[in-house]
């Protein structure tokens, strides 16, 4: 038996502010769309983005997710996050093994930024 992962989801309740956020202002790779649901990273393990549609699935929506995404011009994207009025649960913080930002979508969900 083989085991792989497909796709790391997080659940939101306002879809089309997710999608502006999640294409256009981090600008992430889309690999398939449908009424309900992104997926980003074509070509691997992909990064879900869901309308959160039952009840176990409501509370999952506004936390910190424990997705890290690495970006290779980590203080031009938070500049431009900034510039645009996104809120951040911590800001750039510059440290011995790298830089990271914890920015929030639409829903309030928390996504970490790593240069590394």
């Amino acid at each position: 038996m083989a085991v792989t992962m497909k796709n790391v989801v997080i659940f939101v309740r306002d879809f089309e502010a997710a999608k502006r956020f999640y294409r256009e202002m981090l600008n992430l790779p889309l690999a398939n769309e449908s009424t309900m649901m992104l997926e980003f990273f074509p070509g691997g393990t992909t990064l879900g983005v869901a309308t959160a549609m039952h009840e176990a699935a409501y509370p999952l929506v506004g936390r910190h997710t424990g997705v890290t995404l690495r970006v290779t011009d980590i203080e031009d994207l938070c500049q431009r996050l900034t510039a645009a009025g996104v809120p951040f649960a911590e800001p750039l913080e510059h440290s011995p093994w790298g830089k990271m930002a914890v920015v929030q979508d639409p829903d309030g969900n928390q996504i970490a930024l790593v240069d590394r």
